[in-house]
This record gives structure tokens, sequence and C-alpha cells, in this order.
């Protein structure tokens, strides 16, 4: 319980109830139904950082990258109507993704809703379908309870966002101030679990060809070492979704790489020949499992899920386990699982691992293919060293991110995966920075996605956020296009871009910056960003029609993974 002896403004208690939180960053934009709480910011400044972005938009994404890389929930501010409205891709991208943000919205005068007054815009029933809570606050009594329950629902169970839209007499009127935090640490495991987790081990001890599926669940509940000890005990090979990237280590000894529409072959092929797959905190997006009536055929499922909505959604679950992923997994591990060999299982994914090296890796990093994404994102990613934070936007330059960044530490990829969101990338590394400024951060992005918030270089210039930008400019849509060319008889139909001058654009904003065109001049061009203090604009122009590969094609099973656009298979 916190307490004031004094009466204080509504926009007050909103600055109280942050800090009781230990919120030490928001990201916003003020505006004249926000004001109030601006107003009493300006002195809250040695308390609670404010990083003022260019479009609302940032403000949640960068709120998102702020939760996903420290575990800590993010805060975003906006005013009324277009400043509430421009919160809603963040606010999706969010939901889909289970990512924690408290998302704080102005509203009109109380006695003007409904009136069609300047700037009103319904923001709880636009967002009704795309948060976990939302509720609106019309009296300044109601502002500490109702923030008290968003930060406790945003990081319980499942995580997410909510919103709070404040009124603005809300704002200006006073109340006593009282804040009880409320608990959002998990619920302890039901008893009736018992047998299921019985039923585990037994399967997981008897199984031969067993793997592991590891989501971004892992990284939530914080059961990294849980799942290490787990996969080491038992010899189990694991495998890791797009989102769940770097929960395990790149260089651990059981680590078989990313399953998925674009993820390695060795783990694809051995989801398909599997007789045990045991998934933990991930959901079955259709961008794992392909068509799921020809997912795992072979193999019994354990799906261990906090969201009881999601177990058997998309896939048949054998085992259906219900809980907290860290706990459930110290539980099995309680319980008696034991080690075996399991050779034939280990030599099959080291051949096809194998077989992807010589036909597919050795052609992308290939120089005599000129300079290539995967060729920029490889380079930099043994110039930097596996400490890093990689944030990426949404495209090709995603997938080979995720193909050829290593890890040595969890929460240090970021990006959107559920909803997609082009935009993403550059203000979602703002917001890792802002949470994590001893550790370095680069994002990779398109062309085409950078555009969509490349204003946000603003707020780079204002903070001086030392985030570094590798643009990788082919000219293109180069996802579109790729389907375009594999499925659409390249017809190219507005995927082509003409684009201004980066490099400019990086200078208006006093952004050092450099421009490379060929492999051989990559190291110097990195070397100089990684040694330039503050933020820094690298802008790689690749090869136009680059692919990238594995690839599953929509609608298909994992067996149809090729290699080319001859759709090779190893």
């Amino acid at each position: 319980m916190m307490a004031e002896n004094r009466r204080i403004k509504g926009s007050e208690v909103i600055l109280k109830a942050l800090e009781a939180e230990g919120v030490d960053t928001v990201f916003g934009y003020p505006g004249g139904g926000i004001m109030p709480f601006y107003d009493d910011l300006y002195r809250y400044g040695d308390k609670i950082r404010h990083i003022l972005v260019r479009h609302e938009q940032a403000a949640v994404h960068a709120a998102e990258g702020y939760a996903r890389s420290s575990g800590r929930t993010g805060v975003c501010v906006a005013t009324a109507g277009p400043g509430a409205t421009n919160f809603v891709t963040g606010i999706a991208d969010a939901m889909m993704d289970s990512t924690p943000i408290v998302c704080i919205t102005a509203q009109v005068q109380k006695e003007g809703l409904g009136a069609a007054s300047f700037q009103e815009a319904d923001i709880i029933s636009i967002t009704l379908p795309i948060t976990k809570w939302n509720y609106e606050v019309t009296s300044a009594d109601e502002i500490a309870p109702a923030l008290a329950k968003a930060f406790r629902i945003a990081a319980s169970g499942r995580p997410g966002p909510v919103l709070v839209s404040i009124t603005k007499n809300a704002q200006t009127e006073e109340t006593d101030f009282a804040y009880s935090k409320e608990d959002s640490s998990p619920a302890p495991l039901e008893a009736g679990l018992s047998d299921c987790i019985d039923k585990a081990v037994q399967m997981i001890n008897a199984s031969a060809r067993p793997l592991v599926i590891a989501g971004q669940g892992v990284m939530i509940s914080e059961a990294e070492k849980a799942l290490d000890a787990l996969v080491r005990t038992a010899g189990l090979p694991v495998a890791t979704t797009m989102m769940g990237l770097s929960c395990v280590s790149s260089d651990h000894p059981n680590y078989v790489g990313c399953v998925g529409m674009h993820g390695s072959h060795a783990p694809n092929r051995m989801t398909q020949e599997a007789d045990l797959i045991v998934a933990v905190g991930m959901r079955f997006s259709d961008r794992v499992t392909g068509n799921p009536a020809g997912y795992a055929p072979k193999a019994k499922i354990i799906h261990i899920e906090i969201d009881p909505a999601e177990i058997g959604k998309s896939v048949r679950v054998d085992l259906p386990i219900v809980g907290d992923a860290r706990e459930v997994l110290e539980e099995i591990l309680r319980r008696g699982v034991t080690g075996s060999e399991r050779g034939p299982w280990w030599e099959m994914a080291r051949e096809i691992a194998a077989k992807e090296s010589r036909m597919l890796t050795s052609v992308q990093l290939s120089p005599a293919n000129g300079l290539t994404m995967a060729s920029v994102v490889e380079r930099i990613s043994m110039h930097v060293g596996n400490d890093k934070i990689v944030v990426t936007d949404v495209g090709q330059n995603q997938m080979f991110a995720a193909r050829f960044s290593h890890f040595r530490s969890s929460r240090s990829w970021v990006s959107s995966g559920g909803l997609g969101t082009m935009g993403y990338g550059l203000p979602a590394a703002i917001g890792a920075k802002a949470a994590n400024p001893e550790r370095d951060v680069v994002v990779f992005m398109g062309d085409g996605g950078f555009q969509m918030n490349m204003q946000e270089l603003g707020t780079l210039l204002q903070t001086g956020l030392a985030v570094k930008m590798v643009l990788m400019n082919n000219s293109w849509l180069g996802m579109v296009r790729q389907w375009q060319e594999l499925f659409y008889d390249r017809r190219y139909s507005f995927t082509h871009l003409d684009n201004p001058d980066f490099q400019k654009i990086a200078s208006a904003y006093d952004i050092p910056s450099a421009r490379v065109t060929s492999p051989d001049m990559l190291d110097e061009a990195v070397d100089r960003m990684m040694t330039t203090d503050g933020p820094f604009l690298l802008e790689a122009c690749t090869i136009p029609e680059e692919n990238i590969f594995p690839m599953i094609p929509a609608g298909a099973t994992i067996d149809h993974i090729f290699i080319d656009k001859d759709f090779t298979q190893i």
C-alpha cells in the first residue's frame, strides 16, 4: 500500500501509480486531452524518463521492444481521438505476440462523451477485441485501482496489452491517493496435473525420436534454466519457434534450429519423423505447422501452455498440461526423467543439417552472388558477437536475420510474429535500447518497412540512443516479390520501390551513415558502425531478387519444404 496525506489531481495519480509499479520509461506523444498528465510529468523528469516518439504507433512498438527485451511491462501514452486510434496497430501486434504493455490514452470530458466532441473516439469499443482488458476512467477516484488492475492483467498468465482511457476531467479532479499493487505472479500448479506430469515423464523416457519445440513462453515464464536442464538430462533435441529464438543459446549442444515456414531443414524434418513432440510455451501457429492436417503425423504431442484456449486449437494434442512453463518443466525434472542415447535420431539430424549447409547455406553466403542479405546478417553477427539484441522489421530481412543471427543469452530477439507488422523494427529497437543501455542493439530492416516509420530517426536525433540500423535496400517489397516470383508467374504487381537517398535522409537527422554495395565493403562499414557513438545507419544495397529459403508453401505440409526456386528438396 502506498498512500499520501494530501489530495492530488488525477494526472499526478497516474504518475504516482507508474512510480509504484517501478516504471522508469514511458513512450508517448502529447496532445490536448492528455495535457494535464504531461504538465505533471514536467516535474517528474528525475523519476520517469519520457521518450518523445514522432508517431503514436511507434510509441506502442517501442513499449513492445522495451517489454520483450527486458521482461518488464512497457508503457505508452497518447492523447484522445487520433492519438488513441494510432495505437491500434501496435496493440493488435502486442496481443498476437503476448507482449505485456499498458496503454494510457486520454478521452474527452465526461460530459462530452457520446456527443461527437472534438477528438472523441470510442477507443474502448475499438480496442475491445485486441486487448486483454480495457477500461474507461471517468473520475479521479478510479485511476489508481484501474491502473493497478491494468498492470496485473498485462503481466499475468499469458501476457498482453491493456488499455486505460482517462477522461480529461478525471485528470484535473482531485482525489485522495492510495495505491495497492496487485499480484501478477503465476498461480501454483493445480493438484490435478500430477498424473499428467507423471504421464509426460513416461512418454519422454519411452520415446526413441523426441523433439522439444520451445516458444516465447519459455522466456515469459523464465523457464530457460529448466528447459536447459530437461534437454540435457534426457538427451532431447530442442528447436525453437521464430518467437522463441534466443531462449536456447545458438551453440547449445542439443539445439537443432528454428522450425517453421522459413526454418531450418533438420528440425522441420524431425517434426515429421518424431514419435514425441514436447511443445513448451508455443501455440502451433500456421507458420509453424503448415497444413495442420499433415503436421507431425507420427508423433504423440505433449503441449505445455499457460493459455488453455491454445491447446487443441490448431493441432491434436495427446497430453495437454495447462500451467506456467517453468513450474511444469521443473516438476517433470523432479519426477525422474531419464536420459537416452538415441544415436540414430541424432545422426539423422546431423546428416540433414550437413546437407542444408552444403546445398543452401554455402550458396547464400557465397561472395560470388554479390551482396546478399544473408551475407550482411552473417558478417554483422560474426563482427558484433552473440551478446547483442537483434531487432527486425518484417519480411525477408526478418527471416534472414532469424536464420543467420546467433544468440548467447535470452531475450535477445525482438520481432513482430503473429501480426507481421511492417514498420515495427525501428521503434521496437528504440524501446529495446532504452531498456538495455549496456547492450548492443542492431535492427535489420527492409527499405519498405523502414519507410513506414522512418520518422523515428527524429526520436534517435533527440535521444541519442545508440541504435545500430542495418537497412537492406533491394528496391523491392522483397517477401511479396518472392511469392510473386514463385507462385504468381513473376507478375510483380506494385512491389518495386523507387526509393529516396537514404544517406541524405540520415544526414538530415544528423545521424552518421554508410552505404555498401559489395561484400568487400562490409567489414570496414560494420566496424565503423559499431565504433561510432550514438545511432548509425548502415545501408546495404543488396541484390534485387534474392529469395529466403528454406520455404514451406502456404497451405502445404512441412513435407513440401524446398531450398530454391526450382522447388528442390533435400
